[in-house]
C-alpha cells in the first residue's frame, strides 16, 4: 500500500452560529473556497494535479447543498480538472473526509486529495436535512432514538460524573483554548476571513468565553431534561440500560459544544504527488478505523473504536503522546479518559469544542490540524483523533510526525 502523507491544513476560525454571528453572512461554499483557496496559496499549488477536494457537510441542504466542494472550488478559481465530493457520518465527517481520501491515495488511485469539512450552522440549522434515524419509528425504536444531550446525561449517570465534574472540565477547556490562542499556538493554521474589499470579518474563535467559572456554570440549568422528563426520552434511555434508574441531568450550554460556522481542509499525498508539489509532508496517516457502538449511549464511540484501532495497528496507548477528541459534551471526554486511565495532560492540551465550537462537518479535519500542530510544537511524535457519532458510531485516525 502506498503511504499516505499530510502536506499542510488550514481552518477558518469558528463563527458563532447565530444570526448575530460574524460568519452569517458567509455562505457555506465560501467558507469552503476561503480554504480552499488558502491551502492552494501558501503550497503553490497547481489546482489542475488535484484528483480529488472531499468534504464533509452534515446538512447538505439550502446554500450548502449541491455538491459543495466542487461548488467551492468553481468559486475558488481551482482548475476545472479537480473533482469533488461531500459526504457525511455527522459529527466525524470531517475526519471521514481525509480517512477517505488517504484510503484513496494508499490504494494508488489518486496522488493529490484536498480533504475536510464545512459547516454553516447559523445559515443551515441543526438536523435541516431530516433523516428517518429521527423521523421513522421503524428506525428509531431499534436505535434507541433520544436527543444526544440525554444520551450526554446517560453517560455521565451510568459512569459517575458529577455535575461538578462536567462543569470542571468544561471550565479547564475554556481556559486551554484561551491560553492558546493568547500563545499563538493557532496562528500559523487558522486563516481569517475577509470580504470581497479585503476587510477582515473573523480572524479568531468568536464562541470562546474565556472568564467562566464554576459559578458562572453553576447558574445554568439543565438543557435536556426537559426532554428526557416531558418528552419521554428517559424512559428509552433507562429501557436500554435498566441499571440506571433515573438520569441526573448535568449537561447545558456551558459544557456542551458550541454550535458555530467554519470551514477547514488538509492537504494530502503520495510521496510521488509531494514530490510534484516540491514539497515535503509534515505527518503520515498511520491508521483510521470506524465502528457502530451503543446507541442508546451514543457517544461513547470514541472508546470503541481506539481500541478497534490500536488492535488492528498493533499499538498500544503508550504509543500515543497526544489525543485529541471533539468535545461534544463534557461527559464524552471524562468518560474517554476514564476508560483508557489518560491523564487530562494529554488529552485536549488546547481546550477544545466546549469553549471554541464544533461545525460539525469540518471539527474532524479541525482537530486533526490542532493535534499535528501541537505535535510540531512540543517535539512529539504521534495523536489518536477521535470523536463521537450521532447515532452510536466512533472514527479515529492515528497520524505521526515527520
Amino acid at each position: 500500500m502506498t503511504e499516505v502523507f499530510i502536506y499542510d491544513h488550514v481552518r477558518t476560525p469558528r463563527g458563532r452560529g447565530k444570526k448575530d454571528g460574524a460568519l452569517h453572512e458567509v455562505p457555506s461554499v465560501r467558507l469552503a473556497a476561503k480554504t480552499l483557496e488558502a491551502i492552494r496559496d501558501r503550497n503553490g499549488l497547481d489546482t489542475g494535479t488535484v484528483d480529488d477536494i472531499i468534504m464533509g457537510c452534515v446538512d447538505p441542504v439550502m446554500d450548502a447543498g449541491a455538491v459543495i466542494p466542487k461548488a467551492a472550488a468553481f468559486e475558488a478559481g481551482y482548475s476545472t480538472k479537480a473533482p469533488g465530493m461531500q459526504i457525511s457520518r455527522f459529527c466525524a465527517s470531517g475526519l471521514d473526509a481525509v480517512n477517505f481520501g488517504a484510503g484513496k491515495i494508499a490504494q494508488g488511485a489518486d496522488d493529490i486529495v484536498i480533504a475536510g469539512g464545512v459547516e454553516s450552522m447559523s445559515r443551515v440549522g441543526l438536523g435541516m436535512s431530516g433523516g428517518a434515524w429521527f423521523m421513522d419509528p421503524s428506525v428509531n425504536f431499534p436505535a434507541y432514538f433520544m436527543p444526544q444531550g440525554v444520551s450526554a446525561d446517560l453517560i455521565a449517570t451510568k459512569y459517575g460524573f458529577s455535575r461538578t465534574d462536567v462543569d470542571a472540565y468544561a471550565v479547564e477547556s475554556q481556559k486551554r483554548a484561551a491560553h492558546a490562542w493568547e500563545k499563538g499556538w493557532f496562528d500559523k493554521s487558522v486563516i481569517p476571513v475577509k470580504d470581497q474589499n479585503g476587510l477582515t470579518i473573523l480572524a479568531k474563535d468568536e464562541h470562546m468565553r474565556p472568564g467562566t467559572d464554576m459559578q458562572a456554570l453553576g447558574s445554568l440549568n439543565p438543557s435536556f431534561q426537559m426532554p428526557g422528563e416531558m418528552g419521554g426520552f428517559e424512559a428509552v434511555g433507562i429501557q436500554a440500560h435498566p441499571e440506571i434508574e433515573r438520569i441526573n441531568y448535568v449537561h447545558h450550554a456551558g459544557n456542551s459544544s458550541g454550535i458555530v460556522d467554519g470551514a477547514s481542509v488538509v492537504l494530502l499525498g503520495s510521496k510521488a504527488g509531494g514530490e510534484s508539489m516540491g514539497k515535503k509532508p509534515r505527518a503520515r496517516i498511520k491508521a483510521f478505523a470506524n465502528i457502530g457502538s451503543d446507541p442508546a449511549l451514543m457517544l461513547t464511540g470514541p472508546v470503541d473504536v481506539t481500541e478497534k484501532l490500536l488492535k488492528r495497528s498493533g499499538m498500544n496507548l503508550a504509543d500515543i503522546d497526544l489525543f485529541e477528541l471533539n468535545e461534544a459534551f463534557a461527559a464524552v471526554v471524562l468518560r474517554y479518559m476514564q476508560a483508557f486511565d489518560i491523564d487530562h495532560d494529554r488529552i485536549n492540551v488546547n481546550g477544545g469544542a466546549i469553549a471554541m465550537g464544533h461545525p460539525l462537518g469540518a471539527t474532524g479535519a479541525m482537530i486533526l490540524g490542532t493535534v499535528l500542530d501541537e505535535l510540531e510544537r512540543r517535539d512529539l511524535n504521534t495523536a489518536l483523533v477521535t470523536l463521537c457519532i450521532g447515532a452510536g458510531m466512533g472514527t479515529a485516525t492515528v497520524i505521526e510526525r515527520l
